[in-house]
């Protein structure tokens, strides 16, 4: 198992998710930091034996591409470095995944969201975007937005994920649920410590427009990546 975590500038947080990692996953997995940080980000998660690959190039998706291509297991599970996701439930949705022969489960925090844990703004964005997503592509998903995502390696293969940026994450589901079998399994989403990177409306903009792109244009981008 590989357990990807984009980070920049969590010098506060990462410390705190991988000490989370360590007490409550079992079995064999690595901890793969991509890094774009200005802070001591890299050190303490290298000091605590993640591996950490710096990659130069901005963009949450194209962290993610990296981490991807570089990921040892055949199972991926994905975080963010502020704290907010529940490494916790890690096991038991992948005993999920196998039980169930589930291909990818995506982690959604609208179920049991407290008011503290995402902006009213937040919200209202999200149920924007989950509605173009059934507009658009006829998929109902609660949260097209999260970042915590445990899914099967090999189906990387059959994706074409073109976003460097934010609405990477839109896109990875939306082929996710179009193409393989995948469920949406709720979490406890925590509040985040530190600096807020999102840019609420600027990003909500940017992931609708891309929405509205995908849906029209083929994206032809193949993932290099090792099985």
């Amino acid at each position: 198992m590989s357990i990807i975590i984009p980070t920049m500038n969590e010098e506060e947080n990462i410390g705190k998710v991988i000490e989370r990692i360590r007490k409550s996953v079992i079995g064999n997995y690595e901890i793969l930091i991509v890094d774009n940080s200005t802070d001591r980000t890299p050190d303490i998660a290298r000091s605590m034996g993640a591996r950490v690959i710096e990659e130069k190039r901005k963009g949450y998706g194209r962290a993610y591409k990296t981490g991807f291509s570089n990921a040892s297991g055949k199972i991926i599970v994905t975080l963010d470095g502020d704290n907010t996701y529940p490494p916790e439930v890690i096991n038991d949705y992948i005993d999920i995944l196998y039980r169930d022969n589930y291909d990818f489960i995506s982690c959604e925090r609208i179920s049991r969201l407290s008011p503290e844990a995402m902006v009213k703004a937040h919200r209202i964005g999200n149920l924007i975007l989950n509605y173009a997503v059934l507009m658009l592509f006829f998929l109902k998903i609660k949260d097209s937005q999260s970042g915590m995502w445990i899914f099967r390696k090999e189906i990387l293969y059959g994706m074409n994920l073109c976003s460097d940026g934010m609405p990477f994450s839109e896109e990875l589901k939306i082929q996710a649920f179009t193409k393989f079998r995948s469920k949406e399994l709720p979490i406890d989403y925590g509040v985040r410590m530190g600096e807020v990177k999102l840019q609420r409306f600027k990003d909500g903009v940017k992931n609708l427009l891309y929405l509205l792109k995908i849906r029209f244009f083929r994206c032809n981008e193949k993932l290099s990546i090792k099985i």
